[in-house]
């Protein structure tokens, strides 16, 4: 091996980039694969000696990249789906409560966005005002205006009478 020239670097960069990047695509999608290329780039920058076949260096390098990242990535969504599936709800119920747990997480559903995640922040976690503006970036009136808002819908939501009472 001998130490690589920046020059050297570049010009094995601009012969097999896309060729690696289409290799690389296999197994990830083009951003994905793109990053991967860019990091085997960098380990070879990084390495302080080219390759005795850096051609086949870099293609080995790739592949074994794009796999990992590939197999992280499905593990991730796996994590994900089965997170996503354990906790649909929102709230755990207890006898206690005065409010049916799926009815709340239901009139929360209905809110927008800004909204629940103030009432949320609010109610919940038992933030001040002030407290919210900050996390959300809002100025502390706009944060009232959208609990108020919230609170109305919610109440109103809540207190609809059943569509079809039992008999």
């Amino acid at each position: 091996m001998k130490p690589p020239a920046n020059a050297q670097i570049r010009e094995l960069f601009k012969m097999h980039s896309e060729a690696l990047l289409l290799y690389a695509r296999q197994w990830l999608g083009a951003a994905q694969a793109e990053d991967v290329v860019q990091e085997v780039f960098l380990k070879l920058l990084a390495g302080g000696r080219l390759p005795d076949e850096p051609r086949t260096w870099l293609f080995r390098c790739v592949r074994n990249a794009a796999i990992s990242a590939w197999r992280s990535s499905r593990r991730r969504d796996r994590r994900e789906q089965a997170t996503a599936q354990a906790s649909t709800a929102w709230f755990v119920p207890r006898p206690e409560d005065r409010l049916d747990a799926q009815t709340a997480q239901q009139a929360l559903a209905h809110l927008p966005p800004i909204r629940r995640e103030i009432l949320t922040l609010r109610i919940w976690s038992g933030l001040t005002l002030t407290q919210i503006a900050e996390v959300t970036g809002l100025a502390v009136s706009a944060v009232h205006g959208h609990y108020r808002t919230a609170l109305a819908t919610m109440r109103e939501r809540l207190e609809q009478p059943c569509k079809n009472p039992p008999q």
